[in-house]
């Protein structure tokens, strides 16, 4: 009867546009999950701190080292609509939350294989997403419970762990530490006095040089410009620097209006010039003065300007000592302001020492053509920072980058929800042996198959991280099974293939992202699960086909 009802709903669609390409009800489900599966096993591998990395190839031979799940789905080229479907979804993922990428692919995958045996007996779908939303539910309750939730200080060792456990799994063990140390400084740095303000990312810059090694990365409190001073005799190092943002021209501009000046004569046009240069030589020397009357023995003057200043004018700086860089870009301006202290000024009647900022080191280097100065040593009161990642290749500076930015996420998490989860897998075994024991007892009839292939599919993070390390899935998965309880959360040591404390380890998750990667899961895949037939039928179909007899046009 079914059978009859499925050919007779092709039936009409082909009536409609006998172009169109339609596949069956059996079919759609067999194709959604095979996309989905194929999904899974390609960002199966990368999963966890032993997870693999892959190599990816652009069309004019870039290469590009990885093993985020963020960055693969974005720059792989995905053709199935279903499986470009789940990428897009995981990618929201990780713009929400900053990570789960990885996560909600595999639960995502694993769902649709854990139903697709029940459908395949003659389930119907709609029972089993019934049970799917009831077991979703019910393990977001759990993730609520203190023993999972777990709300803490968010001191220095706390936000040490939550960004060790999310470099971990995307870079090299030789230099996860010191990036991590540069993560947790750099948090402190611009993390508000109150926790119930936002946390501006932005003030964090990462500056990458292709040099030395990655364990030479680290955190600078200040700024480190990726441009330094345009005359030889400028000074490269000064301590102790007062530091002038401004935004106010040293060189000859033209009118804003459409004039111009006319002269007679070679003498008229020497005194023009004369009186130009003047006014500019005037301009330097209020700044002259300033410096002289803020400086005391032993400090210096940096003079960070967004606007220009011409080569006579650096050279007036340079004989006073005075350590000048032109045409900032305003996003360093800004961050500036938040490192050093101080205000911009926009013009040279506002000149004030109140206005300085202070830095204790001011230095320039040079990297092949490109110059960068460090304005450093900002103190304590600094709002802005810089974390300089350093590598011998372009490939490593991107990983660690990217890496990088995952960790400030994850710590910014872990400030906004006050708390975290053990990680190590630990909550995914709880979850299903609470499905398993006290949530699919209590539920009658045919949905309990859907709570039960839930509880099933839970278990593909614990397992893929258990392959990942080389070890036995099953003796592992048993292992932990056996150890594990609703309230003594067990994680797998990776290491020794041994059931593992988390929280004695120091193995932390963001709450936001296992709530968000549960929900966006299982929303895929029960509308996927719903899916009876997949039509590819859009305007570009709706030409006649050839012999057609109702053509007019023939």
């Amino acid at each position: 009867m079914s059978g009859a009802i499925s050919q007779r709903q092709r039936g009409g669609v082909s009536d409609l546009n006998a172009n169109a390409e339609i596949v069956s009800q059996q079919d759609a489900l067999r194709v959604n999950v095979a996309a989905a599966m194929g999904l899974q096993a390609v960002l199966k591998t990368n999963l966890g701190p032993k997870g693999t990395l892959k190599m990816l190839v652009g069309g004019a031979g870039q290469l590009k080292l990885t093993k985020d799940g963020q960055v693969l789905l974005k720059e792989m080229q995905i053709q199935h609509p279903t499986a470009l479907m789940i990428a897009r979804t995981a990618t929201a993922q990780d713009d929400v939350t900053g990570d789960g990428t990885t996560s909600t692919v595999l639960l995502c995958g694993e769902l649709l294989r854990q139903t697709e045996r029940y459908a395949s007996e003659g389930l119907h779908p709609r029972v089993l997403v019934d049970g799917m939303e009831l077991a979703r539910d019910a393990t977001l309750k759990f993730l609520q419970r203190d023993t999972f939730t777990v709300s803490r200080e968010m001191d220095t060792d706390l936000l040490t762990s939550v960004a060790r456990t999310s470099l971990s799994t995307k870079l090299d063990p030789s230099v996860t530490p010191t990036l991590v140390k540069a993560v947790v400084q750099s948090i402190q740095c611009v993390r508000p006095d109150t926790d119930d303000e936002p946390i501006d990312l932005h003030r964090v810059e990462l500056i990458t040089m292709e040099r030395k090694l990655g364990t030479d990365s680290r955190f600078v409190n200040g700024l480190v410009l990726d441009h330094g001073a345009r005359h030889p005799d400028m000074p490269q190092l000064l301590k102790k620097c007062h530091i002038m943002t401004c935004n106010v021209t040293f060189e000859y501009e033209k009118t804003e209006v459409a004039s111009g000046f006319y002269y007679s004569n070679a003498e008229e046009r020497e005194k023009l010039v004369e009186s130009e240069r003047t006014w500019l030589d005037e301009r330097c020397q209020q700044v002259i003065q300033f410096k002289r009357s803020v400086c005391k023995e032993g400090e210096s003057f940096v003079m960070i300007n967004q606007k220009g200043i011409d080569p006579l004018s650096l050279d007036i700086f340079a004989k006073e000592g005075i350590l000048c860089l032109r045409r900032a870009k305003r996003r360093n301006m800004e961050r500036l302001t938040l490192a050093c202290g101080g205000s911009p000024i926009h013009s040279l009647e506002d000149l004030s020492p109140d206005l300085l900022g202070f830095a204790g080191r001011v230095s320039e280097i040079t990297l092949g053509e490109d110059k960068y100065t460090f304005v450093e040593e900002c103190g304590q009161n600094a709002k802005s920072c810089t974390i300089l990642l350093q590598g011998p290749n372009p490939h490593s500076l991107k990983q660690m980058h990217d890496a990088v930015n995952d960790g400030l996420r994850s710590c910014k998490n872990a400030i906004e929800d006050k708390a975290v989860v053990p990680g190590a897998g630990a909550f995914e075994v709880a979850a299903s042996l609470h499905l398993t024991q006290t949530v699919a007892p209590a539920t009658k009839g045919r949905t309990k198959l859907g709570v039960l292939a839930f509880a099933e599919a839970l278990l593909v993070i614990p397992k893929t991280l258990a392959e990942n390390s080389g070890l036995d899935v099953q003796e592992t998965l048993l292992k932990l099974q056996d150890e594990s309880s609703e309230d003594v959360p067990v994680g797998l040591n990776c290491d020794t293939g041994e059931a593992l404390l988390p929280m004695e380890e120091g193995i932390w998750d963001n709450v936001r992202v296992k709530r968000q990667s549960l929900y966006l899961s299982t929303v895929l895949a029960t509308q996927l699960l719903l899916v009876d037939e997949v039509m590819r039928a859009g305007r570009q179909m709706n030409k006649a086909p050839e012999g057609d007899p109702m053509d007019l046009h023939q």
